[in-house]
């Protein structure tokens, strides 16, 4: 991205959110659609890729991996604009030349992926289909969190997977080219990016797998989005509820042409909250009520809240309201129940966010993350093994916030600019993660 570190960034108080923005590509859909276009048969064309550390990791890998990429971002990655408004709504194209199957064993076997799960999980998953010992290695971060599952399931099925630091965590080594297909069990309580990385890779194995998912399923609406993308591309899957997954081996991916990414319903949460609380009315572009992103259903939860809510086909418009506290179990969004959990300094009565151990196992912990810093804006706050139940303060305080390394932690601790004092954000760069012009495109609908 180019720019020097910022230590920290002073939010004074805003009184209104209004206006109009076009959102950033979805992170999530970048990445897959990236994958999936380097293996498939034929060029795709990706409008609207997400600009950003993650989407940067997928496609340093891919190069690795031999893949030709044309990018225009990246061309331009050095020019510094000197236009502070929001992120355009001219969608570029990345050109994915793709491979027609299964990657040759790259001359570099280490692959080093930041902090990006939805990167370094299905490439795990799909270097164990190729021949060869690879490494797969991250951040500080990355090597705090849990992988053990998927390499469990990877096992499984053949594979040899051995960590070279803290156990379930990268890195990894991993053998790979003993994969074959069959039949594997699956937590699926802690994650839905093992799965989908494994839906991903095993088409590609030259017999059938059988997923049976042990326990319940989280996340469910990422793996309605994994089994689309996969659709578009021309690849199949059967499921039997989210329990169980039929797998026909040897299948091919096959370019769509062109693959248009929506705007990241995600990184659009900040700012339904913002508008919600402070609105106003703020319209955001890139983003209709067909939207296939499950954090989408989040308009649903503001929307009980108290917001106001218009769905339009490419946009979607909401305007402040009087918010109350909800219980809720938001196990569907856990990203976006993180904006809920700001939102909630800001509503009348107690808020309980339901169903979210896996806040524990993200980029940090952000159960313990999110309770640290709402209590310095005043906040009581309980916390339990899979909750949070959060009593807004009669006023906010002044607060330097920690970002723990987390893009989300950062972005919805944004939304307590609109209280009465102003905050404090340490490490804000974090945003680069998914959203590197996040706090430009805030401030351009801020009214002091």
């Amino acid at each position: 991205m180019g720019k020097p570190a910022t230590p920290s960034i002073k939010l004074a108080p805003v009184k209104r959110i209004n206006g109009e923005i076009t959102l950033p590509g979805s992170k999530s859909l970048s990445n897959r659609a990236l994958l999936l276009a380097a293996l498939a048969s034929g060029e795709t064309e990706i409008i609207n890729l997400l600009e950003s550390d993650d989407t940067a990791q997928m496609l340093g890998a891919l190069r690795q991996l031999g893949v030709r990429i044309a990018c225009p971002f990246e061309e331009q990655s050095e020019r510094q604009s000197e236009d502070p408004s929001p992120v355009s709504s001219q969608a570029q194209s990345t050109i994915v030349s793709g491979n027609g199957g299964l990657f040759a064993t790259p001359s570099r076997r280490t692959f080093f992926l930041g902090n990006a799960g939805t990167a370094i999980r299905p490439l795990t998953a799909i270097l164990s289909l190729i021949p060869g010992e690879f490494v797969l290695d991250g951040d500080a971060y990355m090597r705090e969190r849990p992988i053990q599952h998927l390499v469990h399931a990877l096992v499984q099925l053949g594979a040899w997977v051995g960590y070279l630091g803290k156990p379930d965590c990268p890195p990894l080594q991993l053998g790979g080219g003993f994969i074959k297909g069959g039949e594997l069990e699956l937590m699926g309580s802690m994650s839905s990016q093992y799965l989908s990385s494994l839906l991903i890779a095993l088409p590609l194995a030259r017999e059938p797998s059988h997923i049976r998912v042990v326990g319940e399923q989280v996340s469910k609406p990422y793996l309605d989005m994994t089994l689309n993308v996969m659709n578009d591309f021309g690849v199949t899957v059967t499921r039997e509820d989210y329990r169980e997954f039929h797998i026909p081996g040897n299948q091919q991916y096959h370019s769509p042409g062109k693959f248009f990414i929506e705007g990241d319903a995600s990184a659009a949460s900040y700012f339904f909250g913002a508008a919600a609380i402070r609105g106003g009315r703020l319209r955001v572009h890139g983003i209709g009520k067909n939207s296939i992103q499950g954090d989408y259903q989040f308009l649903d939860t503001i929307e009980q809240m108290g917001a106001k809510i218009r769905r339009h086909a490419s946009w979607i418009e909401v305007a402040g309201g009087e918010l109350h506290g909800i219980d809720a179990d938001l196990n569907h969004i856990p990203d976006a129940a993180m904006t809920v959990a700001a939102m909630a300094l800001f509503a009348k009565g107690r808020t309980v966010i339901r169903n979210i151990y896996n806040w524990r196992i993200k980029e940090t912990n952000r159960l313990q993350a999110m309770a640290t810093e709402l209590k310095k804006l005043g906040a009581s706050i309980k916390t339990g093994e899979d909750y949070i139940v959060i009593d807004p303060p009669d006023a906010l305080k002044a607060a330097t916030l920690d970002t723990y390394g987390d893009h989300r932690v950062a972005m919805s601790l944004s939304l307590a600019a609109l209280g009465d004092q102003p905050i404090i954000i340490n490490n804000p760069d974090v945003t680069r993660k998914t959203f590197p012009d996040y706090f430009s495109v805030f401030e351009s609908i801020a009214e002091r």
